[in-house]
């Protein structure tokens, strides 16, 4: 028997000993940074070239992270699968026995997940797992020749085994155990978050296919395979660098201070100018000035500010763009999801998504500029959003046509939508929703919400008849008067602008 090359059978079972450790370590994490196969498709992700990261944000957008996951879990698997070939090669060659081959398959395989994750417990029971599943080869696999296919189907049934154990627990987790997190079956229990909702619903404007003022269903891009899972009560967030005295705050600090609610928009730099990567929701948090002010900023001394993630993210931007700052650690009457940051993240008004960071950990005054993580990454996101009004919906089912969707320009404010049915020949103004209410104290009446959303979207809704076909396009007003510019630029690298068009088929 040739034994130099693995038989199908020997190389199923060295392949089973792979889906072992992934499962077997998932076991202990969970879906969390500290499962290998997110460690490895994090480093893939290390490797690929800034123009390739670029296309692929762009191109393949909300699919990206889950094919780079099943990408990297598909490549640990395989590289489990090569150790054990690879050390079972080592052991015959140096004549062990079975129990020490079996023993050494693994300790290299506890190693090499540990090398990659630097977690100790989910390596150990993913070696083990792997360990146990090639010695189930029998003496066949440890001695080189053809498993039989008996220990085949005993190895194989192992691994199943332990796969399918973990995919249960990722089911009953949603994919998201390991750590502490907001209670995801709370409902909303404040009168006066749910007034501010209620306005949002009746300030909506009928538009088929366009979600309202509020957004169902919040994007989320984040640099992650996996999220970190944040414990809230061990959290805490630093002030540090150019202050007078470097503070620290835990959550029960910050949760005690006097709150206020907002309506705030959030637009991802990747998004392309019709994309759907433009969200709003109802914020509850106390302004990130408060903090920094106590701990003494020098504002001639500092320049800039780096804020600091969980995971290791990192952004910066100059001081000034802190003012009207916020430590939101709700979301529509809830705690914050860990999607989106829990327990606690910051929204930087009228900038781009990439500088409202997650998972806050630290905010550090900084004497001179510095360069963020995607701005590493070639992107140039920090600054403020471009205006857009988006052409999310044409409805031609009735005797009319309608046309609509949203509009944003952060901090600047929309006043107007204007509407050309004939490629940008003529325009007209559009149906236009009325602005979302201004930040309100959480301890405020009801009664007393009022006055204007100072960085929130508005919706637009065109309705007009016609019986050929033809070219909507759509741009936005500023609240000065200022037209959305003409010029169109791809997202990458500062971010997309131009004005929408479509092209209607009544």
């Amino acid at each position: 028997m040739d034994t130099t090359r693995p038989t199908p059978r020997r190389a199923l079972v060295a392949l089973a000993s792979g889906v072992a450790v992934v499962a077997g370590a998932f076991l202990v994490t969970g879906f969390t940074p500290r499962w290998v196969a997110v460690g490895v498709a994090q480093t893939v992700l290390y490797l690929l070239p800034n123009a390739v990261l670029a296309a692929g944000i762009q191109g393949l957008g909300d699919a990206g992270q889950p094919l780079l996951l099943a990408g990297g879990g598909a490549l640990t698997v395989a590289l489990f699968a090569l150790l054990a070939v690879g050390t079972l090669r080592v052991t015959r060659s140096l004549a062990r026995t079975r129990g020490e081959s079996v023993f050494a398959v693994g300790v290299v395989q506890t190693a090499a997940a540990f090398a990659l994750t630097v977690a100790p417990l989910p390596s150990l029971v993913g070696g083990v797992c792997g360990g146990l599943v090639a010695g189930l080869g029998g003496r066949e696999m440890t001695e080189g020749l053809d498993v039989p296919r008996r220990n085949l189907l005993r190895s194989a049934g192992v691994a199943a085994g332990t796969l399918g154990l973990a995919g249960v627990l990722g089911v009953r987790d949603g994919m998201g155990s390991g750590g502490a997190g907001p209670d995801t079956d709370a409902t909303v229990d404040d009168p006066l978050v749910e007034a501010l909702l209620s306005t949002a619903e009746e300030r909506s404007l009928a538009v088929p296919g366009v979600e309202g003022l509020v957004s169902s269903s919040f994007y989320e891009v984040d640099k992650n395979s996996a999220n970190p899972r944040v414990n809230r009560e061990s959290w805490s967030l630093r002030v540090t660098g150019a202050v007078e005295e470097p503070t620290e705050f835990d959550f029960a600090d910050i949760a005690g201070r006097p709150a206020h609610h907002r309506f705030v928009s959030l637009r991802c730099v990747g998004d392309p100018v019709n994309g759907r990567k433009t969200d709003n929701a109802l914020w509850t948090g106390v302004p990130i000035t408060d903090l920094v002010e106590e701990a003494g900023v020098d504002a001639e001394e500092g320049c800039c500010v780096m804020l600091r993630a969980d995971d290791g993210y990192y952004e910066e931007f100059p001081l000034e763009a802190l003012d009207g700052g916020f430590l939101a650690y709700g979301m529509n009457g809830l705690d914050l999801p860990r999607g989106h940051g829990y327990p606690v993240r910051a929204l930087i008004p009228g900038h781009w998504g990439e500088i409202n960071v997650k998972w806050l950990t630290e905010i550090e005054i900084l004497e001179e500029p510095a360069t963020g993580y995607w701005e590493k990454q070639g992107w140039h996101g920090t600054g403020p959003v471009s205006t857009v009004a988006k052409i999310h919906a044409t409805d031609t089912s009735g005797d009319s046509v309608v046309v609509g969707g949203h509009a944003y320009a952060g901090t600047r404010g929309v006043s107007a939508v204007e509407v050309s049915t004939d490629g940008g020949e003529t325009w007209t103004e559009a149906d236009l929703s009325a602005p979302l209410p201004g930040a309100v104290a959480a301890d405020a009446d009801p009664a007393d919400i009022g006055g204007e959303a100072d960085d929130a979207w508005r919706m637009w809704r065109h309705e007009y008849d016609s019986e050929t076909n033809h070219e909507v396009v759509a741009r936005a007003v500023e609240a000065d008067g200022t037209v959305q510019p003409r010029e169109e630029r791809s997202a990458y690298p500062r971010g997309a602008t131009g004005w929408v068009s479509v092209e209607v088929f009544p």
